[in-house]
């Protein structure tokens, strides 16, 4: 069967190119088109049988051209055309820098060193409300206090994290 394939592709290699050409407008994209298509009808007869080795190969080439003018406005859509190397070599990563990295991480071990020095049921109270999302109700009935003690230790938490990054921040 892949000899049977192998011929097909030999002798309609040209119209076969030729079709693609239509759709996608440039010789070298229909070559490489063409080839895809081959080596999927040849994938597709390791698999099991076609009946129909010529359609299969032109309606196969035909989606992948499709797929790559699909995909080529999609592209475009998002791609800015004539734009110089030196202007996308200076649009910044994403990525913070290493001087970033380390004052975040110096924060948040400032961070943890105030909750650390918090009384136990305040910090208790801060990890279930914030981490955790519990509500004040909930934290309350867990701990079997107020739900305005809740409100209060919550806001003694706070208001020392908010002192200890100024104090970090300011330095």
């Amino acid at each position: 069967m892949s000899a049977a394939l192998n011929a097909v592709f030999q002798s309609r290699r040209r119209s076969l190119i030729w079709a693609v050409m239509k759709i996608v407008g440039d010789p070298q994209i229909a070559e490489d088109v063409a080839q895809e298509a081959y080596l999927r009808a040849r994938r597709a007869i390791e698999n099991g049988s076609i009946d129909h080795i010529e359609a299969f190969l032109h309606q196969t080439a035909r989606n992948l051209a499709l797929d790559h003018q699909r995909h080529r406005k999609m592209r475009s859509a998002y791609e800015a055309d004539g734009v110089s190397d030196d202007f996308l070599q200076n649009i910044p990563d994403n990525v913070p820098s290493i001087e970033a990295a380390i004052l975040d991480r110096e924060r948040f071990h400032a961070l943890q060193k105030a909750l650390s020095g918090l009384p136990e049921r305040t910090q208790t109270v801060m990890r279930l409300s914030r981490i955790e999302e519990w509500s004040n109700r909930k934290i309350a009935e867990h701990l079997d206090i107020s739900e305005r003690t809740v409100f209060n230790d919550l806001k003694l938490a706070m208001a020392h994290c908010c002192e200890t990054l100024a104090r970090f921040d300011s330095r």
